[in-house]
């Protein structure tokens, strides 16, 4: 029986398993968003957030005990670099996870993790949205256009 054995296994043995998650927190730190299934997102999740808010204070002790799960010295360094920096004023949170849809083979549900602070499509958003403009039926102008003709009429002038 498993009475109060919580977390997912995720069909693996504790050492695969260990690496898996080692393997995708390296790479949600170096790419700051990562395609997986949701079951694995959410394992992910428990994962790697204490060793962001680890991250929060840089001396020696943490910078080992977080090499101890991720093995390798890039992400560590980018996790104690640039990540910390961004998260020193939240108090936990720092993943987000978006569901996409299901997989074509299987039917997994897939879903996008990210990091909160590192999303430009809602962090800047608002001034994407004020560069469009209308488009009208009648076809009518536009400002290119019409400022073409008056330019070749000043280099026509300028060469007589």
């Amino acid at each position: 029986m498993r009475h109060g054995k919580k977390f997912n296994h995720l069909g693996r043995t504790a050492s695969h398993r260990k690496a898996m998650l080692s393997n995708m927190a390296s790479s949600l730190i170096l790419n700051k968003r990562i395609e997986t299934t949701v079951a694995k997102a959410k394992a992910l999740r428990k994962f790697v957030e204490p060793l962001i808010t680890k991250s929060k204070t840089d001396t020696t002790h943490s910078r080992r005990v977080v090499f101890s799960y991720l093995q390798n010295k890039e992400s560590v360094k980018e996790l104690f670099g640039e990540i910390s920096g961004k998260v020193t004023s939240r108090p936990g949170g720092y993943t987000r996870i978006i569901k996409t849809g299901f997989r074509l083979g299987d039917g997994a549900e897939m879903c996008l993790i990210e990091l909160v602070d590192y999303n430009e499509l809602l962090l800047g958003g608002k001034e994407e949205k004020a560069t469009k403009s209308r488009r009208s039926r009648r076809g009518g102008k536009k400002k290119t256009e019409q400022a073409a003709p008056e330019a070749e009429e000043s280099v026509k002038e300028s060469a007589e």
